[in-house]
This record gives C-alpha cells, structure tokens and sequence, in this order.
C-alpha cells in the first residue's frame, strides 16, 4: 500500500490559514473587549461620575442658601458667576446645541439659542422617583446635562413666574435623572426649590411621545404642535419636564406637565 505523501508547500499553506484564522479570532475578541468597555463606561461609570457630581452640586446649594438666605442665585459663585469652578461663566457662555438635540438630551427644538451656564441655581425634586437634582441654565449636553443636571430652556419663564418653566434631562447614561420621568401620575408633587421660594407643582397632563421638533410644549401656554389635543388653552403657571422615548432612542420625545399648586418663600 502506497503511503500518500503531503509536501512541504500544503503544509505551510496550511500553518499560514491557521495563522490568518487565529489572528482573525484575536482581532474580534479585542474588538469586542472594547466594544464592552466602551458600553460600561457609557452606562456605568458616566452615570456614577455624573450621579456624584450632580449630589454635591446639591448639597452645595443648600449649604449656600442656609448660610445667606435669600441671596439670589448669583451666591456662592467664584467671582465669575460660576459655582462649578470650572471656569463656564453665565457672561461667556453661549448655547452650543442651538435648542436642538441628537436625542441623548431629551430636549425640544425650541427655535432659538440664548444664554447656557454651568452653574446650577435650583433644585429639582420629584418624591415619587426619590429624585433630586441640579438645575442649570439652557440645554448644552457638554455644559449642563452630561453633568447630571437637568437644563432649563433658556426662552422659557422662570420657577413660579406666569408661563412655563422647562426644562430637559437625560434619560439614560450621564445621570440619567429623567430615567423614570414615565412613573410619574396626574397629581405626583415636583417641588423646584431656589434661593427665595419652594414652588410646588402638581402634574396636570403627559405626552407620552411626540416628536423632538414639537416646540409647542415648552411655550408659555403649552401645547403640542404635532399631538394638538394635549395642552392648555388658558395663560397659567406651568412646569414642563422633557426627556427622550423609548429608552436608549432619540426617535420621540416624553412630555409631563404640572400647573404650580402652592409657593413657600425661604424664611
């Protein structure tokens, strides 16, 4: 019986595709190691860094308005108007997002640039969702929501004035402190606490989607443009909460509404 013979040149043929092969395996494997670093940090250590970042923003606020009450939301601030110390002051800060959003924000296309500052100038708190977070000027994820905070849009009133004060936050990643926005029920509390007052307001209406170009919402008497039987018809006094929907999308926007219920002035 013949003994068949394997030359030299299949051999090495065959140890060069078990090389490309191997190297192939290697190439995906790291590949998708950091593929997997990457969605941890995006949704672990950015929500922890911004979490943290956002509590003692908050804390620090307290700490201001117990020690001078009544000073106004300039208190506290380094000089420049700015309480973060890094250097972003209400002065020289611009809008860098133009109201408009790539989803991750949660915010409405509101038409219109205005003053962004990184420097918070209330609290937000919602009792249903145990949440509680800064509030900062305009709607710059880089400059207020990837901060933790949730940014108030710059054309609209503020808390407790005639009209409607609104303001976006990130549902997912960064903070996300509008994670849960879609708990909320007619009747849940959101209490906006700021230098001289607690205003309380009570939730009236939600949108449950509508579009991120629907600038209707966040006008003084809200109304959605593209959704025109949720709204109001009368002037009032109003809160409008903003984040993006279905979760990890950017497609729609949520929308819940509050009409203010009752005032408390800092003692």
């Amino acid at each position: 019986m013949r003994i068949p013979l394997v030359q030299h040149s299949t051999r090495r043929r065959r140890a060069r595709y078990r090389r490309v092969l191997w190297s192939g395996a290697e190439l995906l494997v790291t590949a998708g190691v950091l593929v997997l670093l990457l969605v941890v940090h995006q949704l672990w250590w950015t929500n922890r860094e911004a979490k943290d970042g956002a509590e003692r923003r908050v804390e620090a606020l307290e700490r201001e308005w117990e020690a001078a009450p009544g000073a106004g939301a300039g208190a506290g601030t380094d000089g420049n108007g700015d309480t973060d110390g890094d250097g972003d002051s209400e002065k020289n800060s611009r809008s860098d997002s133009g109201g408009a959003s790539d989803g991750t924000g949660g915010d409405i296309d509101s038409g219109g640039g205005g003053r962004e500052s990184s420097r918070a100038y209330a609290v937000l708190r919602i009792p249903r969702l145990d949440l509680q977070v800064p509030v900062a000027e305009g709607t710059s994820k880089q400059k207020v929501l990837n901060k933790g905070y949730v940014g108030h849009y710059a054309d609209t009133q503020q808390p407790g004035q005639d009209g409607n004060f609104a303001v976006a936050g990130h549902r997912n990643t960064h903070g996300e402190p509008f994670r849960y926005l879609n708990r909320l029920r007619k009747g849940d509390k959101v209490e906006v606490e700021t230098s001289s007052a607690t205003y309380t307001y009570t939730v009236d209406k939600i949108l449950s989607q509508t579009s991120p170009r629907d600038s209707g919402v966040i006008r003084p008497v809200p109304r959605s443009l593209t959704e025109p039987g949720y709204g109001y018809d009368a002037p009032g006094r109003y809160l409008t909460l903003t984040t993006c929907t279905p979760e990890y999308t950017s497609r729609y926007r949520l929308v819940v509404w509050g009409e203010l219920s009752s005032t408390k002035p800092r003692s």
